[in-house]
């Protein structure tokens, strides 16, 4: 049990950042990973020892997150009248938190099967067998659904062309 939980708290940066990224709030994404490594505790004795528990609690803040959106959606959008604001933002000067700001934006309209599995390859790193796994979906789906995401985000932000590639002599 305690080496359990001891590879569960070692994975609590990961799933920060994934939750992070999934939900672009701070807040809800701590309530996302407390709830995540509550069921992965309560529900421990479903995890097989054969694969990585890295991937099992992915696979479980996904679940949550995905069953989250659903309510969401069926609820529609809450705004706290504490974050209006009347007077007009004014936009950050340096040109790289603008095209961060870009970038953050095309990665929220993306499709969620496309943004999911952009965030797993690209900012947490797992490797395309893995990150098919968490998802629960074939390798060449994820490719496919990778490709598209990058694309669809070249187009969002405005660069439509590939990078080229020269051959050295």
């Amino acid at each position: 049990m305690q080496q359990f939980l001891d590879e569960i708290s070692g994975s609590v940066p990961a799933l920060r950042r994934y939750a992070r990224a999934l939900t672009r709030n701070a807040d809800r994404a701590d309530d996302l990973v407390q709830d995540c490594l509550e069921r992965a505790i309560r529900k421990r004795r479903l995890w097989a020892p054969t694969g990585p528990l890295q991937g099992w609690l992915f696979k479980i803040l996904l679940n949550l997150h995905r069953n989250d959106a659903r309510h969401q959606r069926r609820r529609g959008d809450h705004v706290p009248l504490d974050t209006l604001s009347v007077e007009p933002a004014i936009p950050a000067p340096q040109p790289g938190r603008i095209a961060l700001g870009e970038m953050s934006r095309a990665i929220d309209a993306l499709p969620a099967d496309q943004r999911e599995a952009l965030l797993l390859v690209v900012v947490e790193g797992a490797s395309y067998e893995e990150a098919a796994g968490i998802l629960g979906i074939p390798a060449g789906t994820l490719m496919s659904r990778l490709s598209r995401a990058r694309a669809a985000l070249r187009t969002m932000t405005g660069v439509s062309e590939e990078p080229r590639l020269r051959s050295v002599k």
